[in-house]
């Protein structure tokens, strides 16, 4: 060592050890807090539980490829840009306010698979709809009966790609159908309450082209008419 540098005072020692083993841990976690991303939500049941209207390997590749996939791109996209860090909803919305397509494409897939994934649950475990929700559905529809046909109606007639919506606004009920990616979160007052997916990739590899058959099956089998009327309570 060289003559002008002295001994450390035991102070000095202390203070040194101390910033060495601090340092890093502050760094990992400005770091940690820096790279968040939006995470693929896990589905809320087996990905066989939903077979036969929808089977392990349609959910495979839906969930596992397809949605993960739109996480996957979303996270790249929005690294280092203003909407990193924000939660999920709120990009959604920012996005479409921007006008930026591609952030917007891939924030309301992952947003619309996760509400989607949760609106389903294994044949005769969705409960039943709550007296609130059946009032609401009979002031609207008629009967419930009437609201699986409208929103059956919606699905099917939907040109292409895209999902239909049963949805709360101003205390009233409607059935609304978006195309590819488009999501009723961006307009304001509106509760998505349950949605139907019929994007190929949603039915294709188990019904082919009998999205009719499938809408069908997945309104009367799949519902989680529980999720469906908490949805509405939160309204």
């Amino acid at each position: 060592m060289g003559g002008k540098m002295g001994k450390l005072t035991r102070k000095e020692f202390v203070a040194g050890a101390m910033a060495a083993f601090t340092a890093p841990a502050a760094f990992a976690a400005k770091g940690e807090k820096a790279m968040k991303e939006i995470e693929l939500e896990k589905l809320p049941y087996a990905e066989d539980a939903l077979a036969p209207v929808i089977s392990a390997n349609t959910v495979s590749f839906h969930y596992g490829k397809h949605h993960a996939g739109y996480v996957k791109t979303l996270n790249g996209l929005i690294a280092g840009t203003k909407y990193e860090g924000l939660p999920l909803v709120e990009i959604v919305r920012a996005a479409s306010a921007d006008g930026n397509a591609a952030v917007f494409n891939n924030a309301a897939q992952t947003w619309n698979h996760t509400f989607y994934w949760n609106t389903l649950a294994p044949e005769g475990k969705g409960g039943a709809p709550s007296a609130a929700l059946v009032q609401a559905v009979e002031a609207a529809f008629g009967s419930l009966e009437a609201c699986k046909a409208a929103l059956a109606d919606a699905a099917v007639k939907r040109f292409g790609s895209g999902w239909a919506w049963l949805i709360a606004e101003g205390g009233k009920l409607a059935v609304v159908s978006t195309p590819n990616a488009e999501t009723p979160i961006v307009r304001p007052g509106v509760t998505p309450l349950a949605v139907v997916d019929v994007w190929e990739h949603a039915y294709y590899l188990d019904w082919q082209n009998r999205r009719a058959d499938h809408v069908k099956d997945v309104i009367g089998r799949l519902f989680s008419w529980k999720a469906i009327s908490d949805r509405f309570t939160a309204v």
